[in-house]
C-alpha cells in the first residue's frame, strides 16, 4: 500500500515538473509583453517594474494587428467548419456503406496523409491564379480545408466504426433519414473525435506561415504569422511589441483548447482501455 502511494506521489511530482516546464515559456512571453526592450535585455527573467498596457497600444499603432487577427479568425474558423462537415459525411459513408469502391476511396484519403501538400505549391499557385483566388482569404480556406480533410476522415471513420449499428437501425425505424441519423444520433456520440479534429486543424491553420506568405500580398489580408514579420527590423527588433503580438495571437488557441480539451483527451485515449 505504501509502495503504491509512493509511486503515485512520484508520478505527481513528475507531472507538476512537466507542467512547470511546459507553461514557463508561455508565462515568460506574457510577462515580457509588459516590459520595455531595456528590461527584456537587462532582466529577462524578472517581473516588469510596472504592469502597463502601453506596449499593446503601441502594437495596434505600429501594425494593422486588428486586420491580422480578424483574417486569422476568419480563415481558421471557416476551414475548421468546412473540414468538420465534409469529413463527418465522408467518414460516415466510408464506415457504414460497403461498395466495391469503398476501400479505394478510403485509400484515396489516406494518400493525403502520405503526400505533403507543400510539394504541389507550384500547381496550387497556378490553380489559384486561374480561379482568381490569389490575394484572397478564400485561397487559404480552400487549401486548409483540402489539407485537413484526410486526417479528419481517418480519425472520424475509426470512431464511426466503433458505434453500434443498432442505434442507426432504431433511428431508421423511427423514420430518420441518413442525414438525420448522422446529425441527431451519431455526431453527439463522436464529440471526442470532433474535438480532436477541431483542435488539430485550428492550430494548423492558425499557425501556418507558408501558404499566407505565398498567396497573400495585400497588407490588410495577411494573417498573424506573416503580419508579425513586420516587427522584425533589419537592424533592430522591438521585442516588447513582438511578445505582445505573440500573447494576443496565442489567446484564441488557448480558448479553443480549453473549450475542447475534454473531448480532445477522450479522443486521444479512446480505445486504449476496454
Amino acid at each position: 500500500m505504501k509502495t503504491g502511494v509512493g509511486v503515485r506521489s512520484l508520478q505527481y511530482v513528475f507531472a507538476y515538473l512537466f507542467a512547470l516546464v511546459a507553461t514557463y515559456p508561455i508565462v515568460l512571453m506574457i510577462v515580457s509583453s509588459f516590459k520595455t526592450n531595456v528590461e527584456i535585455f537587462s532582466n529577462p527573467l524578472s517581473l516588469p517594474r510596472s504592469f502597463s498596457l502601453e506596449t499593446y497600444r503601441k502594437l495596434w499603432e505600429a501594425v494593422p494587428f486588428g486586420h491580422f487577427f480578424w483574417n486569422s479568425i476568419v480563415v481558421s474558423v471557416a476551414s475548421v467548419v468546412l473540414i468538420a462537415l465534409v469529413s463527418a459525411m465522408a467518414a460516415y459513408y466510408l464506415a457504414r456503406f460497403s461498395f466495391r469502391w469503398t476501400g479505394v476511396l478510403y485509400f484515396f484519403f489516406l494518400i493525403g496523409l502520405m503526400i505533403p501538400i507543400k510539394l504541389g505549391i507550384v500547381p496550387l499557385f497556378m490553380l489559384m491564379k486561374k480561379l482568381g483566388l490569389l490575394n484572397s482569404l478564400w485561397s487559404l480556406i480552400v487549401i486548409y480545408t483540402a489539407s485537413g480533410i484526410p486526417i479528419s476522415v481517418f480519425i472520424l471513420t475509426g470512431f464511426f466504426r466503433t458505434l453500434p449499428v443498432e442505434l442507426e437501425e432504431a433511428a431508421r425505424i423511427d423514420g430518420c433519414s441518413h442525414f438525420q441519423i448522422l446529425w441527431r444520433v451519431l455526431l453527439p456520440l463522436i464529440r471526442p473525435a470532433l474535438g480532436t479534429v477541431v483542435i488539430i486543424n485550428f492550430i494548423s491553420a492558425w499557425n501556418d506561415f507558408f501558404f499566407p506568405l505565398i498567396f497573400i500580398q495585400e497588407e490588410t489580408l495577411k494573417t498573424i504569422p506573416v503580419g508579425m514579420m513586420v516587427l522584425f527590423g533589419e537592424y533592430e527588433t522591438d521585442w516588447s511589441l513582438l511578445f505582445a503580438g505573440l500573447t494576443l495571437s496565442a489567446l484564441p488557441m488557448i480558448v479553443v483548447f480549453l473549450l475542447a480539451s475534454r473531448q480532445f483527451m477522450e479522443g486521444l485515449t479512446a480505445g486504449a482501455v476496454k
